[in-house]
């Protein structure tokens, strides 16, 4: 997938505008994984490419929620802040070019009458996400992982899925990043 040098030259001068010098905080990584979440699941239902999903949610979308309009795609925000851009194009760049690897991750961590065919749209886009950040980005340890796309999961669900994102995150670390699991448990006696 070739990426639009004018959404990422826009990211950045976005980024540069709020005079991002320091690492975000956590807030904006929360946003950026919940529009990612929001962008992955316009992009497989309208079968868009990245970057215009991108520029809207960016542009359009999250600009009008700051300027007092609604919550991007009518959910609350919580006063999460603009969404880390980085974090947000790394996201939504690296589900859509691995989807197919990712889903062959996913798929054998769901219980035998769960495909992920089965699953609502945005559910796999949130379980996508979060294995993406699992297997992609070593430097967000897994629990966090695990416990941002939870949250995530409990802006769009108020029943069983966000048990079911923790499930199934859970199992793909400790396949994906064992060695961190392992210290974890270790350190907190289990």
């Amino acid at each position: 997938i070739e990426k639009d040098p004018s959404a990422r030259s826009a990211m950045n001068a976005a980024s540069a505008a709020k005079g991002t010098a320091k690492r975000p905080s956590g807030r904006h990584r929360s946003a950026a994984r919940l529009t990612a979440v929001q962008a992955l699941y316009e992009m497989d239902m309208a079968g868009a490419a990245a970057d215009p999903v991108l520029r809207e949610f960016l542009f359009s979308r999250w600009t009008n929620t700051e300027n007092g309009g609604d919550d991007i795609g009518s959910l609350e925000t919580d006063g999460l802040g603009e969404p880390d851009s980085e974090l947000l194009f790394a996201l939504v760049h690296g589900v859509g070019e691995r989807t197919q690897e990712l889903d062959l991750l996913i798929a054998p961590a769901l219980s035998a009458e769960w495909t992920l065919e089965r699953l609502e749209t945005i559910l796999r886009a949130v379980l996508r996400a979060g294995a993406f950040e699992l297997l992609a980005l070593p430097n967000v340890p897994p629990r966090v992982v695990i416990s941002e796309y939870v949250d995530v999961a409990h802006a769009f669900f108020s029943r069983g899925q966000p048990g079911l994102v923790n499930s199934v995150l859970d199992n793909l670390a400790h396949k994906l990043r064992t060695r961190e699991m392992a210290i974890k448990q270790d350190a907190n006696g289990k």
